[in-house]
Parts: C-alpha cells; structure tokens; sequence
C-alpha cells in the first residue's frame, strides 16, 4: 500500500490535484477500495489523498439512507473547506448522485486516469487474483458435481454460492442459463429445472480481498449429441484464438476479431454482433466487469501484468447460448491462464 500511495501521489502532482478522492456506493466500490480495501456496508463512501500521502475516509451507516445521504454531503463540503487549498480530483465522479458533485465544487473527474493505472497490475494484486482463480475453479467443479435434472437454476446457485462463500468468497457475480436452442443469454436464476439435454451455462467471478477472476464453461445434462459438441469446437477454437494472439502491445479490438473470425469461417458470423454477443472478453480486478472491453470497434494496446478474461460467449443455433473462457495474465511474450479448470464441454 506504501508503494500505491506514493504511485498516487506522483500522479497528483503531475496532474496538478491537491486532494485525490476515491468515490464508491453499494454496487461499485472498486475506485474507493483501490486506496482503502476495505468492504463498507453503507451506499457511499469516500477516501482522500492529499499530496502528504495522508489518507482519510467517510462512509455511511446503511440505516436512514435519506437522512444520511444529506449528512454525507455536508460531510464532503466541510471535508473540502477542511483539507482541499487546490485542486480536487475524483475517482468515480461518474457514480456520484448530482447534490455530491455540486457540494465538491470545481472538483475535475480523474476516473479514466485512475483506471488507466489499475489496469497494470501489481504482484499482490496478481497474487490476490490468482487465489480469486483458484476458487473460481474450485466453485465450478462444485457446480458441475450439484446439477442434478430436476434441480431448479436458484437451487444450483445456492449450492455454488454457499460454497464459494464458505471457502472464502468476499462476493461472487454469477449468472446461470440452461435449456436448447431457445436460450440466447444468461440471466439471474429462476425457478426453470434443469432437464434431460440441456445446455446449463455459467460464469462465476468470485472475489478475493477486493479482487475477482472469473471461469465460463458449459456444462450439458447428459450425452451431448452432435450438434452440441459441433458447437463447442467452434468456441474452444474461438477462445484459442485469442488467448494464442493476447500479449503485450496487441490491440484488443484484434482480440475480439480473431474470435470472430472463427465464426465467420464456419458460417456463423451473423452471431457476432450486439444481438448476440455482449463483449469477447473484459479486464478484470477490483471489479468484475471492467473496461477496455473486448470488442471489434474498441482499440486498446494491451501491457504486460493486465489481467483479461477472453470468453466467446454467444448465441448459436447448433445448441443455443454457451459460455467458455478463462482468466489470463498477459505476460512479457503473451499470456497464461490463471485457471486450470479442464478445457471441455462438462456432462453430467
């Protein structure tokens, strides 16, 4: 943390900010815990650099939001008159309610700053993301071993989240699918049960100490039949792909081709695009979904230590919606898998 906040401080005086605040509510706390990894309860709180490399934190208590939000935003202003004589700064300005914005003043955005920089990740970061892998795999091994026909989606789910939970999951982003040809997308569970054939996708994303990684695989009830294995060799070549072409100075709008690219080869390009297909991948760290995402029209030159998940996800009319991916670690040369989870259409 020493070695962050002078990282910080640096970049403070570079940019001429004289108080560096770091914004987060309940849903994302990724611009706050980057400076104070801690996981608050209450929907805000913020965390303060000065150029001292002092830090100091507000947060609110989850009960009276309506009358603790009032207070939070005097809090801000009295904490600005208090140690702000410059320039302010904010991490997260885009998530602030507007009466907190207006209560910072002249305060500038420094989130595409601040996400520039947690894009290359540090050796405790890659540490922690490494154990987040690790309990990703582990979850998914217990998922395919719980899914049984006749389970209902939030049946499943529970048993996966209960176990992540109980070896040391902070969170977990989950989404489920199951069914045939009709499933274009994941979703949150229902009460549908899983049946004889179906295709039962999943992402999991645990969290370790603030940060995530995160496994797709496909799992199928039963004997998959042709057309499903036809499927999966097309997304396992998808995934290779890009995983082969990831290292440092690629673009990732190339990423997103070269996935792409295999299906087109097989006739199925149509399925590539928004109607389809959410993204080809994603950064990750101390959130699960962060940017450059990976996409055709999205240019960005990969660094070496970035952490991304390349994962086809999309729909095809061979056995509906599958998911595969892994979490990578692009290296000096190219990348490794932070997972270790086997590489195959799972069957149950």
């Amino acid at each position: 943390m020493t070695e962050r906040i002078q990282r910080l401080t640096e970049l403070m005086r570079e940019h001429g900010w004289d108080l560096l605040l770091f914004y987060g509510h309940s849903w994302r706390k990724d611009h706050f815990r980057y400076l104070v990894n801690f996981n608050f309860s209450g929907p805000h709180a913020v965390a303060a650099l000065e150029r001292s490399g002092d830090v100091r934190s507000l947060m609110t208590d989850p009960w009276d939001a309506e009358l603790l939000d009032a207070q939070f935003c005097a809090d801000l202003a009295v904490g600005l008159r208090t140690f702000a004589t410059g320039q302010v700064a904010v991490a997260g300005m885009e998530l602030m309610e507007a009466r907190f914005v207006q209560a910072l003043g002249g305060a500038v955005s420094a989130t595409a700053v601040l996400e520039e920089v947690r894009r290359v990740k540090s050796p405790e970061e890659i540490a922690l993301m490494r154990r987040a892998a690790d309990l990703a795999d582990r979850g998914y091994q217990h998922f395919a071993r719980a899914a049984e026909v006749g389970m209902a989606e939030f049946e499943l789910v529970a048993e996966v989240e209960t176990f992540l939970k109980r070896n040391g999951a902070e969170d977990n982003f989950m989404l489920i699918g199951s069914g045939g040809v009709e499933v274009t997308g994941m979703k949150p569970p229902t009460e549908r049960k899983l049946q004889a054939g179906d295709f039962v996708t999943t992402e999991l994303t645990p969290q370790v100490d603030g940060y995530y990684a995160q496994i797709c695989r496909t799992l199928v009830m039963g004997e998959p039949n042709a057309h499903q294995r036809a499927s999966f060799a097309i997304f396992s070549e998808a995934q290779k792909a890009a995983e082969d072409l990831l290292a440092p100075g690629v673009d990732t709008a190339e990423v997103a081709r070269v996935q792409n690219d295999v299906f087109r080869k097989f006739g199925y390009g149509e399925y590539t695009g928004p109607k389809y297909t959410r993204v080809r991948g994603h950064n990750l760290g101390l959130h699960p979904d962060e940017n450059p995402y990976v996409l055709e029209d999205v240019h960005y030159t990969v660094k070496k230590d970035m952490v991304i998940i390349a994962h086809p996800n999309t729909y095809l009319p061979l056995g509906g919606y599958m998911v595969f991916g892994d979490t990578l670690l692009v290296t000096e040369r190219g990348c490794t898998p932070l997972n270790t989870t086997e590489r195959k259409l799972f069957q149950k």
